[in-house]
């Protein structure tokens, strides 16, 4: 059964139930205040009735007889008799004498176990209220007689019929339409949520997870649900995109890497089997060469083989690195002082191959700064921005200062070489990706800049790039300053 056919037998069933309880209380009130009308006619009337009861001294023989007149039948609906035990007569008052047709019947048991007391009866189909009590003829003695006063309530009976009907019918009648809206509230209230499985459904078969639930009613428990249902779908998407954006670059890093590391495989095979051919005695191919050129042209194959065992160690070296970054796995982190550290490394870069002149700026407003980091991934961080100054700065200079604003210190590293476009600053941080007036020039794998960012990052820093085509790059690099730690 539907969620829309349980709501609504639940709500009939309850509503069912109030109507029969209501039903119930109002037809007892009116049965209880309509009888006890019927009650108090009958008590009036009893006061009225005097029955005289007389015994003849000889033959000591009982007489009844009604010594006052009852009211009108027409306007008491009220008749009376006494049943005489010693003689089982029936002594009729004026009410029931006018009323032809009706005999008020008497009870089958003993007179000793007759007591006063009020019952419905039914007189030749007609209902009646009546009101029975003992007759005797002084206090104690025996009873030689019964009191029988009977009110009509047949209005009484139609009225508390045409009260049972209507609540019956009108009941029955309530609890359709009420049946009818509440299916209807139920189909149009559970309708949104019906939406909702069908998007669920859609993103179930591979749809757009684009797709986003219409609904303009209140923000109810359904509207609270749509909206959580189109917010998860939201987060769906941006994560579907995500995903998709990584796998994406993973298969451009693996094309990449696999790019990147056929050159220098190539050249290293091509070289070795070069020295193969030049130094195997037995081959026919072996060139035909003095030993002076053969030792030469095998000394520069061996440094061909060597410079590309390095540069694949290096490539390798930044790929273990990333990869540990693409796992959430970092450094050791504790507080370094910075001066001591930037200047060692300006000192270091001296020595880097480089054609720009070199100028070490003001680094005094790095005296007492400590950062939280690592000393060695600082380290490596500082050289690969001064490397990609020295490999796009084929003339003008490359400088290194430091700054202070606020609560961070910046570490700038400015070039006056060949820039790039502002299109190509968000992707340079992107691994294996080279501005295309470089790539090709200059030599590099591509992978340095994601690197540095990585460690910026794991240090909760910020890097700003400031660059112009043909007048060169600025990179400053933001950290934030922790208080002064004692030197041990």
């Amino acid at each position: 059964m539907s969620i829309r056919l349980r709501l609504t037998a639940w709500y009939s069933a309850i509503l069912a139930v109030t109507l029969i309880i209501f039903g119930s209380i109002v037809y007892g009130v009116v049965y209880y205040n309509t009888y006890d009308e019927v009650e108090k006619r009958i008590y009036q009337q009893i006061k009225r009735i005097n029955p005289h009861i007389t015994i003849e001294p000889f033959t000591r023989t009982v007489g009844f007889a009604f010594e006052k007149a009852t009211f009108n039948f027409q306007e008491t609906q009220i008749i009376a008799q006494i049943h005489d035990y010693t003689t089982g007569v029936n002594i009729p008052d004026q009410n029931l004498k006018r009323v032809s047709g009706i005999e008020i019947p008497i009870p089958s048991t003993t007179p000793e176990k007759v007591v006063a007391s009020l019952s419905r009866i039914q007189i030749d189909g007609s209902p009646f209220l009546i009101y029975q009590a003992p007759l005797s003829a002084y206090d104690g003695g025996p009873i030689i007689g019964l009191l029988q006063v009977a009110a009509h309530t047949k209005s009484e009976q139609n009225l508390l019929d045409g009260l049972q009907n209507i609540l019956v019918l009108g009941s029955a009648i309530m609890i359709i339409i009420a049946s009818s809206l509440g299916l209807f509230l139920a189909h149009k209230s559970i309708r949104p949520i019906g939406k909702v499985i069908e998007a669920a459904n859609q993103i179930q078969k591979g749809a757009d997870l684009s797709l986003r639930i219409e609904y303009k009613g209140p923000q109810d428990e359904i509207g609270q649900l749509i909206g959580t249902v189109n917010n998860m779908l939201s987060r769906m998407n941006g994560f579907y995109k995500e995903l998709e954006d990584a796998y994406a670059a993973q298969r451009r890093f693996v094309s990449d890497a696999s790019h990147e590391l056929r050159t220098p495989l190539t050249t290293i095979r091509g070289n070795v089997d070069f020295l193969q051919k030049m130094w195997d005695k037995e081959s026919g191919d072996r060139p035909n060469m003095d030993e002076e050129t053969l030792q030469l042209m095998s000394k520069e194959a061996l440094g061909d083989i060597s410079d590309e065992a390095k540069r694949m160690s290096q490539l390798v070296s930044d790929m273990l690195s990333l990869a540990r970054a693409d796992t959430g796995q970092t450094f050791d982190k504790s507080p370094v002082p910075l001066e001591p550290l930037v200047e060692e490394v300006a000192r270091r870069a001296q020595f880097l191959p480089h054609q720009a002149e070199w100028i070490i700026g003001n680094l005094s407003t790095l005296n007492g700064v400590y950062v939280n980091g690592n000393k060695d991934y600082l380290q490596q961080l500082l050289f690969i921005f001064i490397e990609n100054a020295f490999k796009y700065t084929p003339e003008g200079q490359v400088s290194l200062d430091a700054f202070r604003y606020q609560d961070q210190v910046g570490i700038r590293v400015a070039d006056t070489g060949i820039g790039m476009n502002k299109e190509d600053v968000p992707l340079i941080f992107e691994r294996f990706y080279r501005a295309d007036q470089s790539r090709g020039v200059t030599e590099g794998i591509g992978l340095g800049l994601s690197i540095a960012k990585w460690i910026i990052e794991e240090m909760d820093g910020s890097i700003e790039v400031v660059t112009r085509v043909d007048e060169g790059t600025t990179f400053i690099i933001w950290l934030p300053m922790i208080f002064p730690v004692p030197l041990e």
